[in-house]
């Protein structure tokens, strides 16, 4: 199913090429006319799959090739949109998204992070200024547009009504999952499934690096989680009351209660595979009231998400449509393949 999602992406471009065109030099795919260059993808996909195992298949490279390219072909399109609409991130926005980041680190100790992640500080400022960039696009476009009433409020709060009554303590979680074993029922917004373990183990250590950068928990989620049941609503698993996380995995369950609202885990392995778990709220027994502000403030944020999260999908959708995306490097796949060349 991997391959079939990988190809679909492709598939879309290679559309576009009603005749057999000639591929320039060094460029994997252009985005109204811009190159992303071969050097772009092969960093990028070495950025976020390292350490490839001996044995991988060219069919198993080229399929994590074509997810990377289209996740560029998507950021470029959108750092267009930004730029049309004069939404670029300042210098001064990126300076300071670089310090907050650099913060927690000594200058030594932050140097190895890029080092390991093979980056430079101003190839690193880039990416940030293209990911603010993005949501400040984001922000303009969609999230200032979504309205939120008190009648929508206090609807959600009377349909459901019970879920505010907390018999126990409870916490409000959202996660990212990640298994070892091909799903066909696993969707995501990047269509992006690991086949083994480790391809799990390669795809849970990207997404944790995206987390840590500042990546929004919930669009991480909805673009790469794998468990169908909550990878559409950003990974929110609701509220779990505490009588539950005594049956959950010991070290999932020391980490959940241990971690403050707002924080995210670091990587947890359990048996059904990676997981990263952020602490939304925790909320002690008791029957919640409409006016608890609390309570308005989850609810709203329960909305607001949803909507986000849709029109997120949406966007990009429609971005993609007025695009003119051209993909040479699914295009080199599929006459590789139909030649039969090795």
């Amino acid at each position: 199913m991997r391959l079939q999602a990988a190809l679909a992406a492709g598939v879309i471009a290679l559309t576009l090429f009603s005749c057999k065109r000639s591929m320039p030099t060094n460029v994997a795919a252009e985005v109204n006319s811009r190159a992303i260059t071969y050097e772009e993808l092969d960093k990028q996909y070495k950025l976020q799959f390292p350490n490839q195992p001996q044995e991988q298949s060219e069919d198993q490279a080229a399929i994590q090739k074509l997810e990377v390219l289209r996740s560029l072909v998507d950021n470029q399109i959108m750092v267009q949109r930004a730029e049309k609409l004069s939404l670029v991130a300042t210098d001064s926005d990126v300076e300071a998204r670089f310090n907050e980041i650099k913060a927690p680190y000594t200058q030594e100790e932050f140097q190895k992070q890029l080092n390991a992640r093979k980056i430079t500080a101003e190839e690193f400022k880039a990416q940030l200024r293209r990911d603010l960039s993005i949501q400040k696009l984001f922000n303009k476009e969609i999230t200032s547009k979504i309205s939120i009433t008190d009648k929508d409020v206090a609807d959600f709060y009377n349909s459901n009504k019970a879920s505010f009554n907390l018999a126990e303590p409870q916490v409000h979680l959202a996660q990212v999952l990640v298994t070892p074993t091909p799903d066909a029922n696993v969707r995501n917004l990047k269509s992006d499934k690991a086949q083994n373990e480790e391809q799990a183990r390669q795809k849970i250590q990207m997404i944790e690096a995206r987390i840590k950068q500042g990546e929004d928990f919930a669009s991480v989620a909805q673009a790469y989680s794998e468990d169908p049941n909550t990878a559409a609503n950003g990974g929110d698993l609701g509220f779990i009351p505490e009588s539950s996380l005594a049956q959950a995995h010991v070290e999932l369950r020391k980490m959940v209660m241990s971690l403050p609202p707002g924080q995210v885990s670091p990587v947890i392995r359990t048996p059904e595979g990676y997981r990263i778990l952020k602490v939304v709220s925790k909320e002690p027994a008791g029957q919640r009231e409409l006016n608890d502000p609390r309570v308005q403030q989850t609810i709203r944020e329960t909305l607001l998400n949803r909507k986000d999260q849709l029109l997120r999908a949406v966007y990009y959708e429609i971005s993609r449509n007025e695009a003119k995306v051209l993909n040479y490097y699914a295009q080199a796949q599929f006459e590789k393949a139909s030649s039969g060349k090795k």
